[in-house]
């Protein structure tokens, strides 16, 4: 009889997938880039039909499972969930479904002392749930984690994670400011304040 159990991708597949050798080259790190924040309609259909399962079984119980395994493992269940929900789940309010998980995953891998054991760029995807978060406790706890990790990093790297820095620094101005991020506004149903509405009709609003 056939076997039609589902085989599900690993934390090494999702990790080699999302960062690959830009732990330690940063030159491809820069051009991975493109692959991390740039809206790309084939990313997003990549990602459904290899990491879907995935997500689905993290969501279903498997998230601790990988959690408990070590700080990579952790790590590959908080981008999963954190970093490929946006692209499978675009402009829905399943985008930010997970956000909860992923920052109770990196929160306690946080108290494990995970997070010290990986390089930067694994690091700045460790500590994105809290750039994410609406709340400014958050974004606070967010810009500090951003701050150490520049100081933390080797030359090569230091580049990256200070624009790391100044994006977090970006994300808890909007926080301070609003309370919450505008630009989910329309996609979670929120209406806009006057001032929302003027900060989203201004060129490069958003993240």
């Amino acid at each position: 009889m056939p076997d039609h159990t589902v085989q599900l991708p690993t934390p090494g597949a999702v990790l080699d997938y999302w960062i690959g050798a830009a732990s330690e080259d940063h030159l491809f790190a820069h051009r991975q880039h493109k692959l991390w924040f740039t809206k790309s309609a084939d990313t997003d259909v990549f990602i459904v039909r290899h990491f879907a399962a995935l997500h689905a079984a993290l969501h279903a119980g498997l998230a601790q499972s990988w959690a408990r395994a070590g700080a990579r493992s952790r790590l590959g269940a908080i981008i999963v969930l954190d970093q490929f929900s946006r692209n499978m789940f675009r402009d829905t309010p399943e985008a930010f479904a997970s956000d909860q998980l992923a920052m109770e995953l990196a929160r306690q891998g946080m108290a494990a002392g995970d997070h010290m054991q990986l390089t930067e760029i694994e690091r700045s995807f460790f500590y994105l749930p809290f750039e994410h978060s609406e709340a400014l406790e958050d974004q606070d706890e967010s810009v500090s984690l951003f701050g150490r990790l520049a100081a933390d990093a080797r030359d090569v790297f230091r580049p990256i994670c200070t624009s790391s820095l100044d994006y977090a620094l970006r994300h808890r101005d909007v926080i301070q400011r609003f309370g919450r991020f505008p630009h989910r506004n329309a996609i979670l149903g929120r209406d806009n304040t006057a001032e929302e509405a003027d900060y989203l009709s201004k060129p490069g609003a958003g993240f």
